[in-house]
């Protein structure tokens, strides 16, 4: 499985990303943020983490991501999504590295400022044509996964 982290941060869920996809898989982790990266970088170096080797580090832009169309299995956005000015375009960037059928799960939490209902986020996310596949949570956190139909592939919502 290839991996995006995006709007990973400091890594706080890269390195496991990294540990479920295993040593065939592959992550990679990209944030706008220089210094968050940097963070990342001595997370990976810390003994409990020398056996990650499957994470490459990107410092670029949500709106402009350095990957080939249809690259990722998944795109895993945590507490990121609504840090992002234009949330339309990160999201359609992130339709177009999507391999079609892919997943893009996002995840927010309390006591983040920026916190969105639930059904905010649904909306949003399926203006960009994504469907719903689950969700899971409660009001103080919630991950929705929601799956990248085509054309030829329509999907159907999956009632949550």
């Amino acid at each position: 499985m290839t991996v995006l982290d995006l709007g990973c941060g400091s890594g706080a869920f890269t390195t496991l990303l990294a540990r479920v996809v295993g040593e065939q898989g592959k992550v990679y982790a990209v944030d706008l943020q220089a210094g968050m990266l940097d963070q990342l970088k001595r997370k990976l170096a810390r003994a409990e983490n020398l056996g990650i080797n499957n994470v490459t580090i990107r410092l670029a832009s949500a709106y402009e991501l350095p990957f080939e169309d249809d690259f990722f299995d998944l795109v895993f956005m945590v507490a990121a999504l609504q840090e992002m000015f234009d949330r339309g375009r990160a999201l359609r960037e992130a339709r177009r590295v999507l391999k079609p059928g892919g997943i893009l799960a996002v995840s927010e939490f309390m006591p983040d400022t920026d916190y969105p209902l639930c059904s905010t986020t649904i909306g949003l996310v399926q203006q960009e044509g994504f469907v719903v596949e689950s969700n899971s949570g409660n009001p103080w956190n919630y991950t929705v996964k929601f799956r990248k139909s085509s054309p030829e592939q329509p999907l159907v919502s999956i009632p949550s």
